[in-house]
């Protein structure tokens, strides 16, 4: 490859990148207290929500350390609308394959992921969201877990 052709797709990536980071409205993270997830720290997330007619993808931010035991995490998520009603889903989230090796980027001895749990999903209503994530996994508290948050993208219609 050239190096006119290289610098080209050096710039064509970055572009591409940049176009993608244009489109989050939200991408937090919270620090979890000594790695440890107890039921009582729900993460809260607040928003606002200005358009109701755009389609938004909505993705879990997660990372763990290589020590966490297991493959999945189950995590109640909450939803709290400008108007006060709450919605509640249960999801699992796989981490690994079933040989153990680590589904996220890693970093050290880091792990992060970036999961799609809501595609497309339409707000009803404009204003202040809050989302809160909460474990539900046995341990309580689960260990190394270092962050968890959450990214809103709008989407192409």
């Amino acid at each position: 490859m050239g190096k006119l052709s290289f610098l080209f797709l050096v710039f064509l990536v970055g572009f591409l990148s940049s176009c993608e980071d244009q489109q989050a409205i939200l991408d937090v993270n919270t620090k979890l207290e000594k790695h440890n997830w107890a039921y009582s720290e729900k993460v809260k997330v607040p928003f606002t929500i200005d358009a109701t007619e755009i389609p938004y993808n909505l993705y879990l931010n997660l990372r763990h350390t290589s020590d966490y035991k297991y493959s999945n995490i189950f995590l109640l998520i909450h939803i709290i609308g400008p108007d006060g009603k709450k919605t509640t889903e249960r999801k699992e989230f796989k981490l690994a394959l079933p040989d153990g090796e680590w589904l996220g980027s890693g970093s050290g001895n880091i792990y992060s992921y970036q999961i799609l749990f809501k595609e497309n999903y339409r707000f009803r209503l404009k204003g202040k969201y809050l989302i809160e994530l909460e474990q539900n996994m046995r341990d309580n508290p689960l260990n190394h877990v270092t962050d968890a948050g959450i990214r809103i993208n709008k989407t192409s219609r």
